[in-house]
């Protein structure tokens, strides 16, 4: 079953449970994706849809929204909405690959290095596209950066 199938599956499960944070949350990542077709179609004429990459890459940037916000409410007082904010979180996370630990990334790092022979820092955009298409989704690329640099650097 794909992302695609399981968020729709989810979305009729939570209607029958009548879990409205977990259908809420559903149903704003169904309308995100919604989004990004007609988006998508509208730039290219793609008609052949989204695949699990792109819709990995909408849940992760919906994620990172939601982090901003939490922390944003916190700042401010606004305890409830950073918790909504939270719950929303769980709920998107779930349909994330799982996350690699700082060891798996440090691995994935110099498994990528090695691998296209990257020996300075004008190799750091080739080491992050290939990063990004092995671990799409399983790992914050905004934190990596600066470690491949320092790799390359050092």
């Amino acid at each position: 079953m794909g992302l695609r199938e399981r968020i729709t599956a989810d979305t009729k499960e939570a209607m029958k449970a009548r879990d409205t944070a977990r259908l809420s949350t559903l149903r704003l990542i169904s309308a995100a994706i919604k989004d990004r077709e007609i988006a998508a179609r509208v730039e290219g004429g793609d008609e052949t849809g989204l695949g699990d990459a792109d819709l990995t890459a909408i849940l992760s940037k919906m994620v990172k929204q939601r982090q901003e916000s939490a922390k944003a409410y916190e700042e401010g007082g606004r305890l409830e909405l950073a918790e909504r904010e939270q719950d929303e979180i769980k709920v998107i996370q779930s349909y994330l690959p799982r996350q690699l630990s700082a060891e798996e990334v440090g691995a994935a790092i110099d498994k990528a290095i090695a691998d296209l022979g990257a020996t300075s820092i004008r190799d750091m955009g080739r080491v992050m596209a290939e990063l990004r298409e092995r671990h799409a989704g399983q790992m914050d690329f905004g934190a990596v950066g600066p470690v491949i640099k320092n790799r390359l650097m050092g």
